[in-house]
């Protein structure tokens, strides 16, 4: 990049996950963060930590940055340490959801006013990076400014999901409970398309989230597409032979809800029958689903791990499903790739941008229980086939890194700094 020091970029994630704080780390490394704005960036070490519950200390430490960009922090914590708060002691008031004044979206909102004040505090900056739900008035401060917008998306567009989810209430009534992106308020959704259309550039982590932005009437002119990356922690051992007799293990981790496709899934594993394991890992969405709560007394089911203990569970199993029916990318599918296990996911995940049929796993249609049961019972039925392809799996996850997310997003973002 020339004249690094004309070129800063102002970045802020409120809860700081793993693309942000990548996306963070690129910008730093490539001397182009000017501030990076989050709620929360403990250190392991601290000694307030010790006084917190055990479950409260996992909460705040999986907001712990890398060391590279701590310099860069500036941190606005007080409304998500309520938001935790609210949620550890059940104060469900203060968390309604877009009113509540400790609510995720106010978190979201509230740091995007932190971002807006900060920009008088960096008079060289060239550019902000910020995320959906928090960035609106940022980006509207910004444009005065002269500054360039760079939107990072993480999921498809709301009413690509709206559309597709409002049948899928009306295909599985009793599912309907499960699916919150259903009941965004208009102000809301009116945020996030202020949002889009103040964006210079729109950064997607998938081919399929650019696809509900292309079919838009005014379609963003400028959408990057870069892949995230795999973890550089999993076990990469060569994957365990499945012994003969052994039930197929089969392995789902996520939100427990009708986005995911989770009907679709429980239905084959009823098809497919005695010989398979079906491992539930992640939190029931809405209330009252009556399936979902017999699926979780009939399957095991862990409601929560730590990451590293996920990556654990991963290696212990055969396959890994996803059947989603509307994502953004789906991380825990390299994630799975690179603890040797061959996938199975709809192609409204990152799956076509990450594997090829049939090779690292197979790629299904959305909404088919009998597609994911006939893959199943191919895996089931030939382990020779399912080692080769999860040994496909672990190799393709080792060329999908972060270190390469970080090159081709700074490569982009230069681009257009330079432009």
């Amino acid at each position: 990049v020339e004249s690094p020091m004309n070129n800063m970029i102002l970045h802020a994630h409120p809860t700081g996950n793993a693309n942000a704080h990548h996306a963070a780390q690129a910008l730093a490394e490539a001397d182009l963060l000017a501030e990076f704005l989050t709620c929360l960036a403990p250190r392991p070490e601290a000694a307030w930590l010790r006084v917190l519950p055990p479950s409260v200390q996992r909460q705040i430490l999986r907001r712990a940055i890398p060391e590279s960009i701590r310099p860069f922090t500036h941190l606005h914590p007080w409304r998500e340490l309520g938001r935790m708060a609210c949620s550890s002691i059940g104060w469900m008031g203060p968390l309604k959801k877009e009113r509540g004044i400790c609510s995720i979206d106010a978190v979201y909102r509230s740091l995007d006013r932190a971002a807006t004040r900060r920009l008088q505090k960096h008079p060289q900056l060239r550019a902000v990076y910020l995320y959906e739900d928090g960035a609106a008035d940022t980006f509207n401060a910004a444009r005065k400014l002269g500054l360039h917008t760079f939107y990072d998306l993480p999921i498809g567009h709301w009413q690509a999901a709206r559309n597709l989810l409002g049948e899928e209430a009306e295909l599985q009534p009793s599912w309907a409970s499960t699916l919150h992106g259903n009941t965004d308020s208009a102000d809301k959704l009116a945020r996030k398309d202020r949002e889009l259309s103040q964006a210079d550039t729109v950064i997607v982590a998938s081919t399929f989230t650019k696809s509900t932005l292309d079919i838009l009437p005014n379609a963003p002119r400028d959408i990057i597409t870069i892949p995230y990356g795999a973890p550089s922690q999993a076990p990469n051992l060569k994957p365990a032979r499945r012994a003969q007799g052994e039930p197929l293990r089969v392995l789902f981790v996520g939100s427990l809800g009708q986005r995911k496709g989770l009907s679709y899934l429980l239905d084959a594993m009823e098809m497919v029958g005695s010989g398979h394991e079906l491992t539930l890992i992640g939190k029931p969405q809405g209330d009252h689903c009556h399936p979902l709560d017999q699926a979780l007394h009939k399957h095991r089911h862990i409601p929560s791990l730590p990451h590293h203990e996920i990556l654990k569970e991963m290696s212990r199993h055969h396959v890994f499903i996803f059947p989603s029916l509307f994502e953004g990318f789906g991380l825990v599918l390299l994630e799975a790739m690179a603890c040797g296990l061959p996938i199975i996911a709809t192609p409204h995940t990152a799956a076509p941008d990450l594997i090829t049929n049939g090779r690292e796993g197979f790629i299904i249609p959305i909404r088919s229980s009998e597609a994911i049961a006939h893959r199943l019972s191919e895996l089931a039925d030939d382990e020779d086939r399912r080692q080769s392809m999860a040994a496909q799996a672990l190799q393709r996850a080792r060329e999908l890194t972060w270190t390469s997310y970080r090159s081709n997003l700074i490569a982009h973002l230069s681009t257009r700094l330079n432009a």
